[in-house]
């Protein structure tokens, strides 16, 4: 049975992510209270795969999830893409007129602001996770008060839910990355499959060198999807470049590396592997 390492509890978004991605797969599923403790378990133990979300449409880059995936040795194995919707959930036996308090991390909160503004006589608190929040109501019996989270999670600590989709934008996605122990990561992808992967590098302080890698890319018919860049710490004014490509020709995207490798500093290969669809 896969071992899978998530951020947050049982019924976060990370489970149903996870869950989507393993679909129809049995696991155990290790909940860790930062994504720290996520990338030391696939550290320590080669058979545990990890999850972590690395983007959202609305809120960004989770910009420390990058550093932790360059500095870690985890290798990306694959992808998963989540629609995000928020739920209002209290405990079975209350109402709307019983609720005073709303908890959530602060990513959701700030995702249901104008749900929030329209209801001016709850006080919001700043919780450590979204299923988190609902756990915590649920075990500890906390009248009056209310959880930000998925409508499975309410279901899976026996939670009412009050009402459904109160996230402002619709169109609201994470990106979630699966990743695994160097040793491992062969094993747990189909290599016919890949046609993505994410890579970072540094550049010489020279002009045009950016322009330069990507008018290589698009000449291998390469297509770049994100790049990022992250700040050298201790070196002003560096950066390094976070970048995710998909191609359909394996030998050209590997033509495209040799080529751009020469006028990088420090390219490493993240990961390669099929794109969520």
């Amino acid at each position: 049975m896969k071992k899978i390492a998530i951020q947050g509890e049982r019924g976060s978004f990370h489970d149903i992510a996870a869950h989507q991605y393993f679909d129809g797969e049995a696991f155990e599923l290790l909940c860790c209270k930062t994504f720290e403790q996520v990338f030391e378990h696939i550290q320590h133990d080669s058979s545990v795969i990890g999850l972590v979300a690395i983007e959202n449409t609305i809120a960004g880059s989770l910009l420390h999830n990058y550093e932790l995936l360059r500095s870690s040795g985890a290798v990306v194995i694959g992808e998963q893409k989540l629609h995000i919707k928020h739920a209002l959930c209290c405990l079975a036996n209350e109402a709307w007129s019983d609720i005073h308090e709303v908890h959530s991390h602060p990513v959701a909160l700030a995702q249901c602001r104008n749900f929030l503004a329209m209801h001016s006589e709850l006080k919001a608190v700043v919780a450590e996770d979204t299923a988190g929040s609902a756990a915590y109501i649920a075990h500890h019996a906390k009248h009056g008060w209310a959880a930000i989270c998925s409508s499975y999670a309410a279901e899976l600590y026996g939670m009412k839910v009050l009402q459904e989709d109160i996230h402002d934008n619709k169109h609201n996605f994470t990106r979630f990355l699966v990743l695994s122990n160097a040793s491992q990561a062969s094993l747990l992808r189909s290599e016919e499959k890949i046609d993505k992967a994410s890579l970072v590098f540094s550049l010489s302080d020279e002009e045009g060198s950016l322009s330069k890698i990507l008018t290589i890319l698009s000449f291998y018919g390469i297509n770049l999807t994100k790049i990022q860049s992250l700040p050298i710490i201790g070196r002003e004014w560096e950066y390094m470049f976070y970048v995710d490509i998909v191609f359909s020709n394996p030998m050209r995207y590997r033509q495209s590396i040799d080529a751009i490798t020469p006028l990088v500093k420090n390219i490493k290969i993240l990961g390669e592997y099929e794109s969520s669809k």
